[in-house]
């Protein structure tokens, strides 16, 4: 697989927290929806604890799972790998396999990724786990669009795409 088509997701608050206790400290849906349009069909790539978060598998995403243990799966939708370049050879038939976090697997993933898609969330959290700091010597923004508190989000919060310069 071409590493320039391995993309990193993610939805950070202005402090870069994504998470606390293992769970998105927002409700947003329309990050959700966008989450869903980008990523089905294509691999995502995760951390153990993500996997461990999730209600179920995600339709239409092979789920590839980092983790330090052996395991396996009898599901052809969910595969297990030990590192983030076994994650990327998993995905090598996938034209833009998502790294989904947690926040270990992001900061390995960043040197391999040539795209960030960012929600971010125009308000500072507590959290126990924070997203990376883009630098702007290595990424720049292609896209930002503003959306504002409405009846089904609580916080305002900026669609953002930056590419590896």
């Amino acid at each position: 697989m071409n590493k320039s088509n391995l993309t990193i997701i993610v939805a950070a608050s202005t402090n870069n927290i994504i998470g606390k206790d293992n769970k998105l400290i927002w409700h947003l849906p329309d990050d959700l929806k966008r989450f869903k349009k980008l990523t089905s069909g294509h691999n995502i790539i995760m951390g153990r604890k993500t996997f461990d978060s999730f209600p179920g598998l995600l339709p239409r995403r092979k789920h590839i799972i980092i983790t330090r243990s052996k395991e396996n799966s009898s599901s052809k939708m969910v595969v297990y790998v030990n590192s983030i370049e076994e994650a990327i050879e998993a995905s090598k038939e996938d034209s833009n396999p998502f790294v989904i976090g947690g926040g270990e697997i992001y900061k390995m993933a960043m040197d391999y990724c040539n795209k960030i898609e960012i929600t971010r969330i125009n308000s500072y959290f507590d959290g126990d786990t924070s997203f990376p700091l883009i630098d702007s010597n290595k990424w720049e923004k292609k896209f930002d669009e503003f959306h504002d508190i409405d009846e089904n989000h609580k916080q305002s919060f900026n669609f953002e795409t930056y590419e590896k310069k």
